[in-house]
């Protein structure tokens, strides 16, 4: 698979955060971890960021919250589960269709 030089970086420091702490922990934990090391290798992103859903017309706060956003570019979906399954794809496909973006990353650190 070809990937952008942010989502790069982005997977070099899942893979730095998964070597230190290896399976097993809460999402919420590898969330933290991993935006430590973005702090560390200054890229920024926000945590949590919430989504507005439109709907005819009108900016709905459904309650949904984007892991981290990337600098402002890319949408980082966390999983800490046995296996993604399609329900996860259509997730992080929906938060891009919403959010108006094109480049994602669904990271399962299991």
């Amino acid at each position: 698979m070809d990937f952008d030089p942010l989502s790069r970086r982005v997977i070099g420091c899942a893979i730095e955060v998964h070597r230190e702490l290896g399976p097993g922990l809460l999402e919420s934990t590898y969330s933290h971890c991993l935006a430590y090391e973005l702090d560390r290798t200054d890229i920024s992103y926000r945590l949590e960021w919430p989504v507005p859903l439109e709907y005819k017309g009108s900016h709905l706060d459904c309650g949904y919250r984007i892991d981290l956003l990337v600098d402002n570019t890319l949408i980082v979906e966390l999983k800490a589960t046995d296996a993604i399954s399609k329900v996860h794809e259509a997730q992080i496909l929906t938060y891009m269709r919403i959010a108006d973006m094109h480049v994602g990353l669904l990271m399962n650190f299991t």
